[in-house]
Formats: structure tokens, sequence, C-alpha cells
């Protein structure tokens, strides 16, 4: 009874602290959420004695509310663990591999310069990216609780670095990731119909409604495709419909669609190995002189690792849902691990193969390298590109969409977002509220903007800022938590290279692209003045509480959705 009253007190405390919540104290103040240790701004406790507790003296509730649940089955409350290693695997394949891979060799090769440069990027960004996900394997297997480098940061450098981070990925990474997998996806479907031409400008915003509104009452099949963004529109709506229906029909769409992509992807690296090895030379002049124009300064080539780090994008994600993990402790790992071999293997030789067949030239100015090299190789059969980059971007924004939404539950049970989207249906026990937000200012930022490579840069920025921060702290959580339990505990030499390449790879791009760069840093230092009206002030006037509670209870009505709790 005393640990069921100690559990219930404690959920009251984290209920006060949301948004929209009535608070406890008799200020009317939030209730910040650090650990159990009720650390203050000074760094001590309530009782003076030091934040770093050791692990063992923690209660159970404490590491519970730090660490995560250690239990591998399903304890029937808030997200259902399902994902095996196997579905796991094919997440974070499945995510990685989008419609980024068919539309980012041109900027690679564009910045790069050579086609030996060009590959050269192309594996290390795998490698690059490998490594990190070999550091994050350890803070994904010390706190096994659902929200990714948002927890990581929260636990280790408090609210306000989490909000940022928060911010950086709901307000630009994540949505500029949906408008360009969006785009590519309405790209390559509508390139076969207008080869010499534009699609019809001026019918986007009224189609892509109408688009919207017979998606939402399952009658998208009766729309003709005539323009890209409604297209994107309606990719979009689908995954949101899919991930609020259920997690287990996510992944089964994501594992079908993941094996479709490797399919296809490995179908034509065959293609282009038959002709490299058995056809005439016309198909080797790219590798003749392979380093040839190489890269035209740092700077430049900083970009060109932007465009590469961005078709890998993704290597993270599996992070955000670890409380649908079963035995999370050795799956993450293990799925990160096999996830980079695969992806990297796969999109280098992919790069091989568009060299057989597309010259360097060709490349760069070429904004759908798919479509030509299926114009080139399959003749008549061409159209079935645009399908396989349709299945992929599906693929990818799928496996973005439940991630996604797992990072807003995580804010918003740390008082950081409306606490309407920690909520869950309680018959298909899926963050409705959550896939919900995401979809629309996904879709809105379709609206926003239509040049990939600024959206791509000035995401990337923020993105890798955040990365470099969250691999900081892992040293921060190894001194704050020395004897607590680590699956895996990483030697220091790699997170130490981890952040002095992260930092460069922030850094110089602010040369090589300085405008695209400042659109990024500009909306990550807009968080600063949100941070301090909503949060940090730590009160909201009465009229502003009430109308975020009205605002709760319709949407709750409406969504059927419940606290997690």
């Amino acid at each position: 009874m005393e640990d069921q009253m100690k559990e219930r007190e404690s959920k009251e405390k984290n209920r006060s602290a949301l948004p929209g919540a009535t608070p406890d104290n008799e200020n009317g103040d939030k209730i910040p959420l650090a650990d159990d240790n009720d650390v203050a701004e000074d760094g001590t406790n309530k009782d003076g004695d030091d934040e770093s507790k050791p692990f063992t003296q923690l209660s159970d509730d404490s590491k519970r509310k730090i660490f995560g649940s250690e239990d591998d089955e399903d304890t029937g409350k808030g997200l259902e663990r399902t994902l095996t290693l196997t579905k796991c695997v094919t997440m974070i394949v499945g995510s990685i591999i989008g419609s980024g891979i068919f539309v980012t060799p041109t900027g690679v090769q564009e910045a790069a310069g050579s086609v030996g440069s060009s590959l050269l990027t192309w594996a290390l960004c795998g490698i690059w990216c490998g490594l990190g996900a070999y550091v994050y394997a350890e803070l994904g297997t010390l706190i096994t609780k659902s929200g990714g480098e948002y927890v990581y940061i929260m636990e280790a450098f408090g609210p306000f670095l989490a909000f940022l981070r928060l911010w950086i990925e709901s307000i630009v990474v994540r949505p500029c990731t949906i408008t360009i997998v969006g785009l590519s996806f309405a790209l390559y479907l509508l390139r076969p119909f207008y080869r010499d031409c534009d699609p019809p400008p001026w019918s986007t915003e009224l189609i892509a409604v109408l688009m919207i509104v017979l998606v939402v009452n399952g009658r998208s099949d009766s729309v003709a495709v005539t323009h890209a963004i409604p297209q994107g529109c309606c990719s979009w709506v689908v995954v949101g419909v899919i991930n609020c229906w259920s997690v287990r029909v996510v992944t089964i769409v994501q594992d079908w669609f993941t094996y479709a992509k490797l399919v296809v992807l490995i179908l034509i690296i065959l293609t282009s190995a038959w002709y490299l090895f058995t056809g005439g030379s016309q198909y080797r002049e790219s590798f003749e002189h392979i380093f040839e124009g190489n890269f035209r300064d740092p700077y430049q080539a900083s970009v060109g690792f932007y465009s590469g780090l961005y078709a890998y994008q993704g290597w993270t994600y599996l992070n955000y849902i670890t409380d649908e993990l079963i035995n999370p402790r050795r799956t993450l790992p293990l799925a990160v691990m096999y996830s980079c071999v695969i992806v990297t293997t796969v999109y280098t030789l992919f790069n091989v193969a568009l060299y057989v067949v597309i010259s360097p030239d060709e490349l760069q100015i070429s904004p759908a390298v798919g479509v030509l090299y299926a114009e080139k190789m399959y003749g008549r059969l061409a159209f079935i590109m645009p399908i396989c980059v349709a299945m992929s971007a599906f693929g990818a924004a799928n496996g973005t969409v439940m991630t996604s939404s797992r990072l807003f539950c995580s804010g918003a049970r740390e008082g950081q977002m409306p606490v309407l989207l920690t909520m869950i249906n309680r018959r298909l026990r899926t963050p409705i509220p959550a896939v919900v937000f995401t979809c629309l200012l996904s879709i809105c930022y379709l609206f926003l903007s239509n040049n990939l490579f600024v959206l791509i840069t000035a995401s990337q920025v923020t993105a890798w800022l955040a990365i470099t921060v969250v691999t900081l702290a892992l040293f921060r959580l190894r001194c704050k938590y020395p004897d607590a339990p680590r699956p895996i505990k990483v030697n220091l030499i790699f997170p130490i290279i981890f952040v002095i390449g992260s930092f460069a790879i922030v850094v110089l791009p602010i040369f090589g692209s300085p405008v695209n760069t400042a659109i990024g840093l500009a909306v990550l230092f807009s968080a600063v003045p949100i941070y301090v009206i909503f949060i940090g002030l730590g009160t909201m006037p009465s009229r502003v509480k009430n109308w975020m509670y009205r605002f709760t209870v319709f949407w709750q009505k409406l969504f059927m959705v419940v606290d997690d709790n």
C-alpha cells in the first residue's frame, strides 16, 4: 500500500507540472520535473546533499523515473511492447532509406567534384553515423524511456537544453524531413507525366485540402494527382491514419516496405554490376579518372556531407521508442548496429551503380536521378522507378511519424509541451493527438518551402548541434551516475572523436552556406523566448490555463484519449 501511495503521489506531481494542469503548491507555481531527489537550481536537493546521488541509494521509484522500466514484458499500461529485433531493424532501415538516397546524390556530387570523393563521402557518412549509433547505444541502454535525445539531455543538463532539443526536433528537423520526403515522393511520381514542363502550380492548396478530406474519409483513390505538394500531403495523411490505428499495423507496413525497398536497390546494384563487368567501356568511363576534380574547399565539402548525412537520417529513431521494445537493453544496440551496416553497404553500392550509367555531369543537373537511371537502363519499364521511390518515401514517412509522435509524448510528460500530446487512445493504445499534430505540422511545411537543399542544410545544422550536446550528455551521466548498470559502456575515445567531428560538421557549413545555416540557427534560438515566457517563469495567467483546459478536454473527447498513466 505504501508503494502504491508513493507512486500515486509521484504521478500527481508529474501531472501538476504539465501545461493546463492545476498546480499543487499554494503559490500556483508549476512543480519542476527533476528527479526524485528534488534538485534545486544550485545543484543540491532540499536537504543540501549533492545531486549526484549514488545509484545504489536511489529508490525503486527514482530508478524507474530516471532510467525507465526494466520490465521486458508488456504491463498493459501506456504504450505496448511489441517490437522485436527484426522489427526494430526494419524500422530503422525503413526510416533511413527514404527518398533521400534518390535526391541527395546530386548535392553530394556537386560538392565533392569527383566520383571518388563522392563515393568516399557516402562511405564516411555511413561510418560516422555508425559511430554515433554506437555512442547512442550506451545512452539508450542506460535510460530506456522513450524520447531519445530529449530524455538524455533532460537528465544530464536539465530542462532548458532539453527544451532546445525538443524545439529543434519538433519545429525544424522532423517537419523539414517530412517536407523533403513528401516533395521527393511527388517529384518522382509526376516526372513521367510532366517530362518537359512543370505540373500546374495554382491548384496546389485547393487540391491538397480536397485530397486530405477525401483521404480522411477513405476515398483518396478517386483523386487525380495533379501536383507534387498535394501528393505529399496525401501520403502523410495516410501515414498518420495508420499510426493512429495500431502499432502492429505500423510495424507490418514498415516490414514490407523495407523489404521492397531493399529488393529494388539490390536489383539496381546487380543490374549495374552486370553491365560494369560484362558491358562496353562506356559503363566504366566514370571510374577512369575517379579523383579528378576533388573537393573545392573544406567548407563546400561539409555542405556535401550534409546531403549525405541527411540520407542517413533516422539512425537515432529507435531511441525514441524504447518503451515499445521487447528487451530494450539487448534489442536496441543490436538493431542499430545491424541497420547501420546494411544501410552503409547499400548506399555506397547504389551510388557506384548510378555512376555506371550516369556521368558525373548528368548527375549534378538531374533532380531525379532514379528516373534518369531507369530511362537509360529499363526503357519502357522505367515507370517502375517512380513506384519504387514512392514506396521508399512511404516507408520512411511511416517510421518518422511513429518516432516523432513519441518524442512529443516525452516532451508533454516533462511539462514542456501541451498535456494533450501525452494522451493515448485506450483501445488502440496509440498517441493519436501526437500523431495528428506531427502530420498537421508537416503539411504546413509543405506549403512554406519547395527547395530541397535549403531545407536539408537548415535542418542538418541544428540536428548535428543537438547531436553534439547529446554526446556531451554521455560524459555528464558518467559522472552523475557512475555506478549505474550499463549493458554497453563505450570507450571514451569514441565519444570524444564524435563530439569533435560533430562540432566541425556544425561550424564548417557556416562558411560554405551561410544563409541556409543562419536560417536553421535562427529557428533554434527562437526557442529561448518561448521557454522563458511559457516555462521558465513558472506561472501562466488563469485565463490561459482555463483556455488550455477547455481545449484539452475538447480534443480528448474527440480522440477518445486519456492520460497514459
